[in-house]
């Protein structure tokens, strides 16, 4: 029996079905707990609250990087891909080819145990793993390699089984279109095999030179910009995908534009992303003026998708809403569900997406670029989309699909209602101090700012000012990360518990009529609004970034 909703599908599961995914889920939370302590570690370290000599400084930052963008943002997509693909809308109900999945999880842990346990024996590279950062014997760096290769044919596996199980519903005579989730999907799955891909071609070639088996590395950084780049991207279209599927669930609203163009809208996400690669590249010394131009102009498409999909909730959501009685430019927004945690979450994501997303055009100006990419700005920026938009959104979802597949109640939901509020508040410290000191030019990745003092006056008190955030942020993730532990591994007395205990609404129970929506548009204009003003006051103060703080040859990673 099939089921159109999430929660409903989840528990129609089969045991096996449930075990595989809950395992995929520790996973994550292993992994999203390692990069949390790690990057709070990072955070005071910059601050100066604990004295870290630089060499450890690099190692607990390369723990951090390689732990949350390929380990947590890689074990959560496959879960969550996994389930939509067999539990929601008109799928399966089972996973298809489980066993090609179990195969997947253990090569995904082969790779996270390859990559901590090579990091911990202090394997001079970071996140990237550029070869050039490769000096003496190269064991342990092939062994670096090696667990990044395992981990993309891993997730090669993963998008395998995410296509077949929605297929299988049409290979089993079932002639309904699929909702829009469900197609959204298939795209999501079917980038995370291009991202598996990309890995392999970024990876494969410096693990056998490693080992002696190929030709030394020259061409990695145009490899590496194509598997960063999906990186950046294929999180952001789970994102929306989530809050499409949450947003249903807490209030009943489904798109007033139809299920057929919020099918284009997430197609635009295979049409639009891939080419606008070449902006990573700026920094590259030997990129021709014309490719620059091209780059900036192709990266203006970045922000297409996404807002689409924002425009569809947020319009469906106002309404509905007014058409059962909300009213006033804001007050419609009263009747939606806040008491849910996971309501707040996303709400604070959409937040969070719009600072970090007007900031991160800044990055895109050819002339910029140069002159940003190496500093703190990045950091201060992108925590506002890796922790702020990407993670708050994944846990809002693990707050409804643990219980799904575990039977445990939702652990002092009050209590996690505001931590989103916390997270954000210190993101908000975090970022407008990191912004700031990348604007006057402090390095991000040199631990030690002082230069003799020679360094300009108000670098160090800035980095003070990303300690306290960073340490506001990491509280609050911290008791996210308990709080989702103990729901995976609930106490015997919560057995009798309520399994959902998350207020919903139900905006979606009547017709919608005519109801103007004003804040969707309203909103994307003001983003567009700040996009300006950032990328001026760049422009403004260009000319007193040092020197020194311009150079690196990393795009903007």
């Amino acid at each position: 029996m099939r089921s159109s909703g999430l929660i409903d599908g989840l528990s129609r599961l089969g045991a096996g079905d449930k075990r595989l995914l809950k395992w995929f889920v520790v996973m994550a939370l292993l992994s999203l707990a390692i990069g949390l302590l790690s990057g709070a570690l990072t955070g005071i370290r910059r601050a100066g609250f604990l004295p870290v000599t630089p060499g450890l400084g690099y190692e607990i930052l390369s723990l951090h990087g390689v732990t949350i963008f390929f380990y947590w943002l890689y074990f959560i997509q496959a879960a969550l891909v996994l389930m939509l693909a067999c539990a929601h809308g008109n799928g399966v109900g089972r996973l298809v080819a489980r066993p090609l999945a179990w195969l997947a999880l253990m090569l995904m842990i082969t790779g996270f145990a390859l990559s901590e346990t090579t990091l911990a024996m202090k394997v001079p590279l970071l996140y990237d793993g550029h070869p050039k950062l490769v000096t003496g014997d190269t064991l342990l760096p092939g062994l670096f390699y090696l667990g990044y290769v395992v981990m993309s044919m891993g997730l090669f596996m993963v998008g395998t089984v995410a296509i077949l199980s929605a297929l299988m519903p049409k290979f089993e005579g079932d002639v309904a279109p699929w909702s829009a989730v469900t197609f959204a999907t298939v795209a999501w799955a079917g980038l995370l095999i291009v991202s598996a891909m990309a890995g392999f071609n970024v990876f494969l070639p410096p693990l056998l030179w490693a080992f002696g088996l190929g030709p030394a590395i020259s061409d990695y950084a145009m490899k590496w910009h194509v598997l960063f780049h999906n990186m950046h991207y294929l999180p952001l279209m789970a994102t929306v995908i989530i809050w499409y599927v949450l947003v249903e669930t807490m209030t009943g609203v489904r798109s007033i534009f139809g299920s057929s163009f919020s099918k284009i809208v997430f197609a635009s996400y295979l049409i639009l992303v891939p080419p606008t690669f070449l902006y990573h590249m700026f920094l590259d010394p030997g990129l021709s003026d014309a490719v620059r131009v091209i780059g900036s102009l192709l990266s203006l498409f970045l922000a297409i998708p996404t807002m689409l999909v924002y425009l569809i909730i947020v319009s469906s959501l106002e309404s509905y809403a007014r058409a059962q009685g909300g009213s006033g430019l804001f007050g419609w927004m009263r009747m939606l569900p806040w008491s849910n945690p996971a309501m707040t979450a996303i709400g604070l994501a959409a937040i969070n997406l719009a600072i970090g997303g007007a900031l991160s055009f800044v990055l895109i100006q050819e002339r910029l670029a140069p002159l940003l990419s190496d500093t703190f700005f990045v950091p201060g920026y992108f925590h506002f989309l890796t922790l702020g938009t990407v993670t708050l959104t994944f846990i809002a979802a693990l707050l409804y699909v643990i219980p799904g597949i575990t039977a445990s109640p939702v652990w002092r939901p009050q209590l996690l209602n505001r931590l989103p509020y916390i997270i954000t508040f210190g993101l908000l410290v975090f970022g407008a101090a990191g912004v700031t000191a990348g604007y006057s030019g402090v390095p991000r990745r040199v631990f030690d700012i002082g230069y003799g003092g020679e360094a300009p006056v108000g670098w160090e008190s800035l980095m003070v000012f990303v300690g306290i955030g960073a340490m506001f942020m990491s509280a609050g993730l911290g008791v996210y990360v308990y709080a989702l532990a103990r729901m995976l591994w609930p106490s015997p007395h919560a057995a009798g518990e309520p399994v959902l205990a998350l207020p919903v609404v139900s905006l979606g129970s009547q017709r919608v009529g005519r109801h103007p929506a004003w804040i969707g548009p309203l909103s994307v204009l003001v983003v567009l609004g700040a996009m300006a003003v950032f990328t001026i006051l760049g422009f403004e103060l260009m000319q007193n970034v040092p020197l020194s703080a311009t150079g690196g040859g990393h795009a903007h990673h």
